[in-house]
């Protein structure tokens, strides 16, 4: 069997932004901190691609356990497994 599609297929609407949101990106989520514990929302922020998580867990709460570069670790519940994502401030919302 062959899959088809990519990472993004069927996520037009996880990744629209609303008529407030559009415009340029905000510097204030590139230069956010978050401290190891902190409970942070995964949002992807579509105008920056980079350091995206998968979109599956979009809208998910987690828990910063470290960082890798610029990116946070974030450890998630997928139903009842433990699972850890890299993911750029960008991405990330205060819980």
């Amino acid at each position: 069997m062959k899959r088809i599609g990519g990472a993004r297929r069927k996520s037009r609407h996880k990744m629209k932004k609303s008529i407030s949101e559009q415009g340029k990106l905000h510097i204030k989520r590139f230069l956010q901190k978050y401290e190891v514990g902190d409970r942070v929302l995964l949002k992807a922020y579509p105008s920056h691609q980079g350091g995206i998580f998968c979109l599956r867990f979009h809208g998910k709460i987690g828990e910063v356990v470290g960082m890798q570069g610029t990116c946070y670790k974030v450890a998630i519940k997928d139903f009842k497994k433990a699972k850890e994502c890299l993911v750029h401030p960008v991405h990330l919302l205060k819980a």
